[in-house]
């Protein structure tokens, strides 16, 4: 779970010290704190613009530096995203790790992606291909573009 931004808190407890001093000088009535909800509604944007938030998606991240999805195969079934993630930011900038699961039993099924920085692809391929880890011989390399399903294909 992420922890919360300082803006994001601020505007929290400046909202519970307004409301805490209202509600001990005047009767609050339901309809004046459903209002001043409404108003923090427009004022935390303000705040804490969403152009400036941490969270980075492939556009963001398009922007600054290209990413790259590499396949993961012959994982450990008991390996978890953070292992992965942790075994290979020593080779780069890791974007996300997802490891694959089967949607009937919730098991892992040994292969995952991990998304990393272009220019940190290379370097990762090399070093991790047909390496041991949690005593299995890793594969990674490139991973295909997966192709879209049109509303035609029937499986």
């Amino acid at each position: 779970m992420k922890s919360p931004k300082i803006s994001t808190v601020v505007s929290a407890i400046t909202f519970a010290i307004i409301t805490y001093f209202l509600a001990s000088n005047v009767t609050l009535t339901p309809v004046i704190v459903a209002g001043i909800v409404f108003l923090f509604t427009f004022i935390a944007p303000l705040i804490d613009p969403p152009s400036k938030r941490s969270t980075l998606s492939k556009a963001s991240l398009a922007g600054s530096e290209d990413v790259k999805t590499l396949y993961v195969g012959n994982l450990p079934y008991r390996a978890n995203e953070s292992a992965v993630r942790e075994l290979f930011s020593d080779f780069g900038s890791v974007q996300s790790v997802r490891l694959m699961k089967d949607k009937h039993t919730g098991k892992r099924r040994g292969f995952g992606f991990v998304e990393m920085a272009a220019n940190d692809v290379p370097n990762a391929i090399s070093s991790l291909n047909d390496s041991e880890f949690q005593q299995r011989t890793l594969k990674v390399r490139e991973a295909k573009e997966r192709p879209e399903k049109s509303s035609t294909d029937t499986d």
